[in-house]
């Protein structure tokens, strides 16, 4: 008699009938291999000028160009993609050590717990999240780390409501009931019963939050909050490229369609596991 398969592999399966998800995937994996594989891939130092080769439109010899002190556009690119992409995993993994942990709490605790902590994550969402981490970037200083900082824990209230409302749907499970009522204590029943049950929500929600830590991440460079010069990232590249539009536009076109491109794979690969993981958008 042939097994049925398992919850696991009927999501793969199910993500891989999107095309449109697979091909955001193939495209993030491109971008890690650049960011991992930089210092092979480029061919130039990414912060050594060369004053003979100032905005130096795209040639066999510059693929992208150079900026306005002779710097291969290319190579700043791929280094660039280690800023952002950093910047959108590490601020995630913030935000979910955050956000996540207070959902479970707030979902299982219940009463004056939930209460105060769901004002709290009122308070922080009613703000704009660009600004509130705007806010915390420019109190916190102007740095890569602190920039991520800021973006994790503007994200966090985001995760907090999406574990919070998982927590309540697991924990009106029968299983969790017959948990409770073997004896396990709350924190065991927690753990064990409730939180694997919210990951499905909680890695959809993660997987679109990073491009948005990945914009915001730009916007802090762009800014001067975040990856700090000479160092390459795609926001102070854009930032340094608003002053040469006319002259020299390939400045602002490849590290904006790097930031285009890298977003909207994520934003597809997002969609595809949120339907993936959706037993009941399968057919």
């Amino acid at each position: 008699m042939k097994q049925p398969a398992s919850p696991r592999r009927l999501a793969i399966r199910a993500f891989l009938r999107r095309p449109v998800a697979v091909v955001g995937l193939a495209v993030i994996v491109v971008f890690v291999a650049v960011a991992v594989l930089a210092p092979l891939v480029a061919p130039y130092d990414p912060i050594a000028t060369s004053w003979s080769s100032i905005r130096k439109a795209p040639s066999a010899a510059h693929w992208m160009g150079t900026d306005e002190n002779g710097r291969d556009v290319f190579s700043r690119v791929a280094f660039g993609a280690r800023a952002s992409l950093l910047a959108g995993v590490v601020s995630v993994l913030i935000a979910a050590g955050i956000g996540v942990p207070a959902g479970l709490l707030a979902g299982v605790a219940g009463g004056w717990v939930d209460a105060i902590l769901s004002r709290i994550v009122d308070a922080m969402l009613a703000c704009p999240f660009l600004i509130l981490a705007i806010a915390l970037a420019a109190f916190l200083g102007p740095d890569l780390t602190n920039a991520m900082i800021a973006i994790g824990v503007s994200t966090a209230p985001r995760f907090m409501r999406v574990a919070r409302a998982a927590t309540i749907d697991a924990a009106s499970n029968d299983y969790v009931e017959a948990a409770r009522a073997l004896g396990n204590p709350p924190w065991r029943v927690a753990l064990w019963h409730v939180l694997p049950n919210i990951v499905p929500p909680v890695l959809v929600q993660g997987t679109l939050a990073i491009a948005a830590a990945i914009i915001a991440e730009a916007s802090l460079s762009f800014l001067g909050l975040g990856q700090q010069p000479p160092q390459p990232s795609w926001g102070s590249m854009l930032n340094s490229a608003q002053r040469f539009l006319s002259q020299a536009p390939w400045l602002a076109v490849f590290p904006g369609l790097a930031i285009f491109l890298c977003v909207l794979s994520f934003n597809l690969v997002g969609d595809g596991l949120r339907d993936a993981l959706d037993p009941r958008g399968r057919r």
